[in-house]
């Protein structure tokens, strides 16, 4: 018999617009739309309202585990101190497993960058009934078959789930091509719910309540028509000019793979770095330039908010050992800090239009992307040219989500034409 723990949760915790879904048993389940929507704070209180109901196990997933630290680990610890439960739960510092001390059912964490893995996953009693994918457009298709198949076993009866929850980004995505385009979704749709699944798209609009005037103005003075559509309004994204066309996201690991780039062989070694300043991340990349094939290999990165430089110090060494890396020659200061931290750090150079040079450089090569480098991949693939008021396309990149694309180009100055700087 499941047993349920018997607590008092008040419904003020949660937003009203999720209520109904707290006790959703579809078996697929999407939860996306635009940024600040409360997404993801539903979902872990979700989380934590199932295990204490008892019967059931969730496995929580990434594209990386390292990220889930950081994000939903965090996401769900909080829930449970807000709440008052910290008595209630065991939970796992090695791995950051939940366990409902009263009634032993789990939250466990898992990357998918191994879905292999997978297989040797059990919770400690029962059977996984709930799947959740967290930011599942960085998930491959292949991942998202894999993970079907661990909700298998009897369940004593209950429905078996498994839920994505993100922020859409472009129409081409493997997401809207198996679940959205065969519905026949328009983007002023909220919501759809049939035998097999159920959809709710939110946005900022609906969690008024819980965000700073601050948060709502930055979204709604958004200027760039892709970022308006996609993390204001919460639609899938459509763009009319992408930079980058001639890239590959592929496990440069797997000897079977054509573009397969052994470690002993990264041996043209590049590295770069973005500080990070107010709410944007710092970010860092290590790349392998293969000139013969005119390929540049991305097969290590760094993309984290909120770190002080001595923090990403400590990254960076761990990183780049005692290699060479080019930083933003705008934050002097900051490059001292972590020279003095051991860091083998420099600025870039400066010049005139050379942002533009630096991207038209990197358009010559063919970019691969390593499966474990899941930001360089986003920004990669939405990376834009600006339109005017007319719609008409200018030749001027966005100046946005381009973190590793700018730690990229310091990287690769000296691969440059000397007549043209980066900055």
């Amino acid at each position: 018999m499941n047993q349920t723990i018997d607590v008092n949760i008040s419904p003020k915790v949660f937003n009203k617009k999720y209520i109904p879904y707290l006790d959703c048993d579809s078996r697929v389940q999407i939860y996306f739309g635009g940024s600040s929507s409360g997404k993801s704070v539903f979902l872990a209180q979700r989380d934590v309202y199932k295990i204490l109901k008892g019967g059931r196990n969730i496995l929580v997933c990434r594209q990386l585990k390292t990220t889930l630290r950081g994000s939903v680990i965090q996401e769900i610890n909080k829930v449970i101190s807000d709440w008052g439960m910290s008595h209630l739960f065991e939970i796992n510092k090695t791995d950051g497993t939940i366990t409902c001390i009263a009634n032993d059912y789990q939250i466990v964490f898992a990357g998918l960058d191994d879905v292999e893995k997978l297989k040797s996953i059990t919770p400690k009693k029962g059977v996984f009934t709930d799947i959740r994918i967290e930011e599942a457009t960085e998930t491959e298709y292949k991942s998202y078959k894999q993970l079907k198949k661990r909700l298998r076993g009897k369940a004593g009866g209950l429905k078996k789930t498994i839920t994505f929850q993100f922020n859409p980004i472009l129409q081409t995505h493997w997401l809207y091509e198996t679940f959205f385009s065969k519905l026949k979704w328009v983007d002023n749709q909220t919501e759809y719910q049939d035998d097999y699944i159920t959809i709710l798209k939110t946005t900022y609009k609906d969690n008024l309540r819980f965000l700073e005037q601050d948060d709502i103005d930055d979204l709604e003075n958004e200027d760039d028509k892709y970022y308006y559509d996609v993390y204001t309004l919460g639609n899938w994204g459509i763009i009319g000019e992408i930079i980058f066309t001639k890239w590959k996201y592929v496990n440069i690991n797997d000897p079977e793979c054509e573009y397969y780039l052994p470690v002993n062989q990264r041996t043209n070694r590049r590295n770069g770095g973005d500080f990070g300043f107010g709410g944007h991340p710092a970010a860092m990349t290590c790349i392998h330039l293969d000139k013969n094939h005119k390929r540049i290999y991305f097969y290590d990165e760094f993309y984290m908010r909120g770190l002080t430089n001595q923090e990403l110090a400590v990254e960076a060494n761990r990183m780049f050992g005692k290699d060479l890396s080019t930083w933003d020659s705008a934050e002097p200061k900051s490059i001292q800090e972590l020279q003095i931290a051991g860091v083998n750090a420099r600025g870039a150079k400066k010049g005139k239009d050379s942002v533009n040079f630096g991207v038209q450089w990197m358009q010559g090569y063919e970019l691969i992307i390593d499966v474990s480098c899941i930001h360089t991949k986003k920004e990669i693939s939405t990376y834009h040219n600006k339109t005017n008021k007319d719609g008409e396309v200018l030749r001027i990149p966005v100046d946005k989500d381009n973190h590793i694309i700018d730690a990229s180009r310091y990287a690769l100055e000296d691969d440059m034409e000397d007549t043209w700087l980066i900055s």
